[in-house]
């Protein structure tokens, strides 16, 4: 700094650095340097060009693979041949009306491996009716339906039975419960015994007794059928 510079300075003021000439020196630079960077990226990216390699060939593979399908296990069920039948008078006396028709057929079949079925397994199918009603709101009991159960196709082991038959309560005696309870259609007490045998079939002779004063009208009744092991 000149002698002169300092004499005209007032007292006490300190002298500035003069930063700003560097800062303009150095944005030029980085102007510069990023230009540089620029041409360099745009020089290689042409030469990736220029030198990548040529396709000499092409072929295809197929890949196959065969997928099995999947082995489930057998089931026991039961089908019915319909879902309703109908009762017609037939043997009707003096004191009593009867009404006689046929439980559609009932088919219980068995796919599983007589292996995989625990032992002293063995299968059943229960009956039970509810009560008759009419539309104009009438009805009459489940005591006065019986059945007369029918083996259609027991199998040839002989290990497969009819259930009993269960009267009206109009007949009486001990057997005169009508089908209000579970009521036996056919049984099995080996069920691996006979599962080789595939399927059975059955069905009954059904029979509605009424006192003659009944009341005349279209009844319905729902007997349902389950299949319990």
């Amino acid at each position: 700094m000149r002698d002169d510079e300092s004499a005209t300075r007032p007292a006490g003021e300190r002298r500035t650095p003069a930063m700003t000439t560097r800062s303009t020196r150095i944005r030029p630079l980085l102007t510069r340097g990023a230009a540089g960077l620029a041409g360099g990226l745009l020089l290689l990216g042409v030469a990736g060009t220029a030198f990548a390699d040529e396709q000499q060939g092409a072929d295809d593979v197929d890949v196959n693979v065969q997928i099995a399908p999947l082995t489930t296990p057998g089931s026991l069920s039961m089908t019915v041949a319909s879902d309703s039948t109908a009762l017609t008078e037939n043997g009707s006396t003096r004191v009593v009306r009867q009404f006689t028709g046929t439980l559609p057929t009932v088919t219980v079949t068995d796919t599983r491996d007589p292996a995989d079925i625990p032992a002293g397994a063995g299968w059943y199918v229960l009956g039970t009716a509810s009560d008759f009603t009419s539309s104009t709101g009438d009805t009459i009991g489940a005591e006065n339906l019986g059945w007369a159960p029918n083996l259609i196709d027991g199998g040839d082991s002989g290990l497969v039975a009819e259930g009993d038959v269960v009267d009206t309560a109009i007949d009486g005696g001990p057997d005169g419960v009508g089908l209000v309870d579970q009521e036996l259609l056919a049984i099995t007490n080996d069920s691996a015994g006979v599962a080789e045998e595939g399927s059975w079939t059955a069905n009954a002779a059904l029979t509605l007794k009424t006192p003659t004063t009944v009341d005349a009208g279209d009844y319905s009744s729902t007997l349902t059928l389950s299949l319990f092991e």
